[in-house]
């Protein structure tokens, strides 16, 4: 009852808000309204007992335990979204406020719009359903505890990657050390085999000359 109850309450603020601007179309081409203004007054009393209605029956949910605080909150969110639709309507009934923009409305799609989900259908989940505050707070905690830990362990593993790279990096400098040692010496040996290499042709020349 109570989804059909919001349902009917969105189409009928939906209805209002055309109504009006219907009639305020027909002030400015100065044709009378005396009628749109009776449907529209019978309208807004209507919506007002519908609010009235979805009222009571939260009350009535919250009082009995069938649901949470939380989802009691939820619900009443919605109910306070359409009674400040009513009031909105009913200043620009009284041409005390703006037009009801109907095009815009997001509040009054829910019930009239294919394809849009209706925010009274949206139900708690079954982990929290039936669950108290202090329940509610334990869960909470709980996960952000598993959180944490999860949290942990990647900063674990972070720090174990960090120092492998450190160790890896301290490795290639000693290798790159060792390269460095091995070209000098091999250019030492390379300077030493040339200046053979130079004292044994002497030799061999001064062999020749002698010869």
């Amino acid at each position: 009852p109570r989804l059909l109850l919001y349902d009917t309450a969105c189409q009928v603020a939906q209805e209002v808000a055309e109504k009006i601007q219907e009639r305020n179309r027909y002030q400015r081409n100065g044709e009378s309204s005396a009628k749109l203004n009776v449907i529209i007054r019978s309208s807004l009393q209507n919506l007002s007992e519908k609010i009235d209605q979805l009222r009571d029956l939260l009350l009535r949910a919250v009082s009995t335990h069938q649901i949470t605080q939380l989802e009691g909150d939820r619900r009443q969110n919605l109910v306070d979204d359409l009674l400040t639709r009513q009031k909105q309507l009913q200043a620009s009934y009284k041409n005390e406020g703006p037009e009801p923009d109907v095009i815009r409305s997001s509040l009054m799609t829910g019930g009239v719009k294919r394809g849009v989900t209706n925010p009274w259908l949206l139900e708690e989940s079954e982990e929290t359903r039936g669950l108290g505050f202090g329940d509610l707070r334990q869960q909470q905690r709980r996960i952000i505890e598993e959180q944490d830990a999860g949290l942990d362990a990647l900063s674990s593993i972070i720090s174990r990657q960090k120092q492998m790279g450190q160790e890896i990096g301290n490795e290639l400098d000693e290798q790159n050390e060792i390269i460095d040692d091995l070209t000098n010496l091999v250019e030492n040996t390379d300077d030493k085999l040339r200046n053979q290499t130079r004292h044994v042709k002497m030799v061999d020349k001064k062999s020749t000359s002698c010869g």
